[in-house]
């Protein structure tokens, strides 16, 4: 006699499908009869306040604010105009090396300051004026000039 084609873990997994299709079956039963909690169109708009808070009133028009476009700056905002002529003292010069480091008078701010931007030979406690600018490492002083007294 011929053995069942059908096996036990055939059945098995016959019987897992059959439950899962069952289940299934099920949850789409109960999503159908739930419609209890379904809300209407009208009662799911939301509404951004003055604030950018979401609600569910609508907002009052009187606490609009009126925004002219021109105020609207895009980009980086225009600085204050100011002097670029600083003064401060020469707190170290290496002639050797042709560096020497600046301190400025308005702030304390050490800058570094190469010979090649020197307009005359400068020494260790002389008053100078110069341009700041950007360098690789920091703050560079540019077209220093010795404040003659």
């Amino acid at each position: 006699m011929a053995k069942s084609k059908e096996t036990y873990g055939k059945k098995e997994n016959e019987k897992k499908k059959q439950k899962k299709r069952q289940d299934k079956a099920e949850r789409k039963e109960q999503r159908k009869s739930d419609t209890g909690n379904v809300k209407s169109f009208e009662e799911m708009i939301m509404y951004v306040d003055e604030n950018g808070n979401l609600t569910p009133e609508k907002p009052d028009p009187s606490k609009r604010i009126k925004i002219n476009k021109e105020d609207i700056v895009l980009g980086v905002p225009n600085r204050p105009q100011f002097d670029p002529q600083r003064k401060g003292r020469v707190t170290y010069f290496d002639d050797a090396k042709g560096y020497g480091f600046i301190t400025d008078r308005d702030n304390d701010e050490r800058i570094f300051v190469h010979a090649s931007e020197l307009e005359e030979m400068v020494q260790v406690n002389d008053k100078v004026t110069f341009e700041k600018g950007r360098g690789p490492k920091g703050p560079i002083a540019i077209n220093v000039q010795k404040i003659k007294l």
